[in-house]
């Protein structure tokens, strides 16, 4: 549990600076890294003349590799920041605060919000499309924030929640393989042509990594939604993540989206348009409200940040416990 105060410190770090644009236009974020090794990978190894079988066999040597590295790489910058004392301690909170996603999800989402209000519905889809993949032009203010709120509560999980729990766990080299992973999820794990079988593995893998930080969001999310709007949209956030979770088409993703719907008494989810095509998803907290609204996307947010302050009181009450 030695890396809880470290995490703590990250989170607060996060909070408060975010991933500021004039670092990254000058060096290139760790991600981006990361998705070139993937892409390097994807065109080296998945080839279309090659049977399914081999696509996957090849695909699972991949993501191997690609985890293999960002581990080491994590191993590295461990033993390099335990040798630098104190220097070392503030070089580590920084590399972790890096992988978190506290601020700039904040940001984005919020920037959504601010386009309804200041944009109308054209500054929403405008907003929007920067952070979701579905068409813009399909949706109404209603979908624009629902659309918002959704990729508020899936981001939460997976783009704060899991890389702490997995820093948490392993330290450097959990955090960065975990990175590596998502990453790769959300470039090969798909089920088009080119990727149904190469990047299976990296998929699957990427649930199984996903699958306590997803229940763990859906909880801290109700804690947030009772510390927002009191004990009964908490008791609702829990009771619809646990009943409607499974109606998403993700193992995972549901959970903190349903926890969200309940805790702010909104429908969620549904049918949803991409590249010109209908894909019919069931609904999150059906009898809540449907037409949602940029001051649900502001509510969202604050149930957000109170949830962030949660999984920092939590790693906090962890570590003490355990000293």
């Amino acid at each position: 549990m030695g890396h809880l105060p470290v995490l703590v410190a990250a989170l607060l770090l996060d909070r408060v600076i975010g991933d500021p644009d004039w670092l990254w236009r000058r060096i290139s974020h760790p991600v981006v890294l990361f998705g070139a090794a993937i892409g390097f990978a994807d065109r080296k190894f998945n080839h279309s003349s090659d049977t399914a079988d081999i696509r996957r066999r090849k695909g699972r040597a991949a993501i191997a590799g690609l985890l293999l590295v960002a581990a080491l790489a994590g191993w590295g910058l461990a033993r390099l920041f335990a040798e630098l004392g104190m220097a070392g301690l503030v070089l580590e909170i920084i590399v972790v605060a890096v992988f978190l996603a506290q601020k700039s999800l904040a940001d984005h989402v919020g920037a959504v919000g601010a386009g309804l209000m200041q944009g109308g519905l054209p500054g929403g889809r405008k907003a929007v499309s920067m952070i979701v993949g579905r068409d813009p032009e399909a949706l109404d203010e209603a979908g624009v924030s629902r659309a918002a709120i959704e990729s508020l509560a899936e981001n939460f999980s997976d783009g704060i929640v899991a890389p702490a729990l997995w820093y948490a766990l392993l330290g450097l080299p959990g955090l960065m393989a975990y990175k590596m992973l998502n990453t790769a999820d959300s470039m090969i794990g798909h089920l088009n042509d080119r990727h149904r079988d190469f990047g299976r593995a990296a998929a699957r893998l990427d649930d199984l990594a996903n699958w306590p930080a997803a229940r763990l969001s859906a909880g801290l999310i109700a804690a947030g939604a009772g510390l927002v709007k009191g004990k009964k949209a908490m008791w609702r956030a829990g009771e619809t993540a646990l009943l409607d979770s499974g109606l998403h088409r993700s193992p995972n993703a549901g959970w903190p989206e349903a926890a969200m719907a309940g805790g702010l008494g909104l429908a969620l989810g549904g049918p949803r348009q991409y590249g010109g095509e209908t894909v019919i998803e069931a609904s999150l907290n059906a009898a809540g409200r449907s037409n949602a609204r940029a001051r649900d996307i502001a509510d969202a947010l604050l149930v957000f940040g109170r949830a962030c302050d949660c999984l920092a009181l939590l790693a906090l009450v962890v570590f003490i416990v355990s000293f």
